[in-house]
């Protein structure tokens, strides 16, 4: 498998993406629980039927172009692969050294904004992502060693990592998390997202909280081939920053408030490119149990 994934790696976006397209109509058209999930979901957030039929499409993408994401050489820069949309607002969230947060949905090319961040400002400040390890060793390895870049670390979801995270924004570094993954029990509160409850993570207020850390939002926008044409590059990377009131929400620590601002804040994000995001995620189970383990061997529950 490492061997296809390598060959993959080496193809290029118009090969990879109608490929990735097929393959997200065959798991929408074989497997009738996520094809119900899918559209449960985009049709609660109010998606038409093309928009749904777009984003089982851009799905089989987001796993198709992995490969190439993954497989990119590690010393070499994505160049004009990348577009950035207001990168001065990371440069003054950096400038007040006091840490960065970056906050990114399951949306788009959300692979891509790590890489951008340490591509463009990881040399000066670096940037470590949380992640959650393949269960399969194979690509447990191949994440690991693919996600850790210059300018970039990965950081497990352990305690261990947790500790990682807080010790880069108390350097002044900065941090990117996946803040609409269902976290284990233990670490979230349920709060609304798109009319729904969802358990969602409290890790986000926890650091701003602890670090007085600035917060940012990133998101990937994936490109169709006429608009690769069009703006001469395959993604364009956009950048926000969260309004001082909600930052003070989540400074403040409640667990509650802090949960349903930064999904108002994913929401938000979201419906700038609706068709993009991953509806067919089961954003909506329970908490699943787990241990997570420090660096040192001890155990801690989630």
């Amino acid at each position: 498998m490492a061997r296809l994934f390598f060959m993959l790696s080496r193809w290029p976006l118009a090969v990879l993406h109608p490929l990735g397209s097929l393959l997200g109509w065959l798991a929408y058209l074989l497997s009738p629980s996520y094809r119900q999930r899918l559209n449960t979901h985009a049709r609660a957030a109010g998606l038409s039927r093309w928009q749904r039929w777009q984003a089982v499409a851009h799905a089989g993408k987001m796993v198709s172009e992995s490969p190439r994401l993954w497989g990119r050489p590690r010393n070499l820069p994505l160049g004009n692969s990348v577009r950035w949309v207001r990168p001065e607002v990371v440069d003054a969230a950096l400038a007040e050294g006091r840490g960065l947060l970056l906050l990114t949905p399951h949306l788009g090319c959300f692979e891509i904004t790590a890489q951008a961040y340490a591509d463009r400002f990881g040399a000066h400040k670096p940037i470590t992502a949380l992640y959650r390890p393949a269960k399969q060793a194979w690509l447990a390895e191949l994440m690991k060693n693919a996600r850790n870049r210059p300018g970039m670390l990965t950081s497990p979801a352990t305690l261990s990592g947790v500790r990682q995270m807080l010790r880069a924004l108390k350097k002044g570094e900065t941090v990117g998390l996946l803040p609409d993954q269902v976290p284990p029990e233990g670490m979230g509160v349920w709060a609304p997202f798109f009319g729904r409850e969802a358990y969602t993570m409290t890790m986000a207020a926890k650091l701003v909280a602890q670090t007085g850390c600035a917060v940012v939002l990133l998101r990937g926008e994936r490109l169709n081939w006429r608009d690769r044409r069009r703006h001469g590059c395959d993604y364009i990377v956009h950048a926000d920053r969260v309004p001082p009131d909600t930052e003070q929400v989540l400074a403040a620590g409640d667990a509650a408030q802090s949960a349903a601002a930064v999904n108002r804040l994913m929401e938000e994000m979201i419906m700038h490119a609706p068709e993009q995001y991953l509806w067919g995620y089961n954003r909506y189970k329970g908490p699943r149990a787990e241990i997570l383990t420090s660096a040192s061997g001890g155990e801690g529950q989630a």
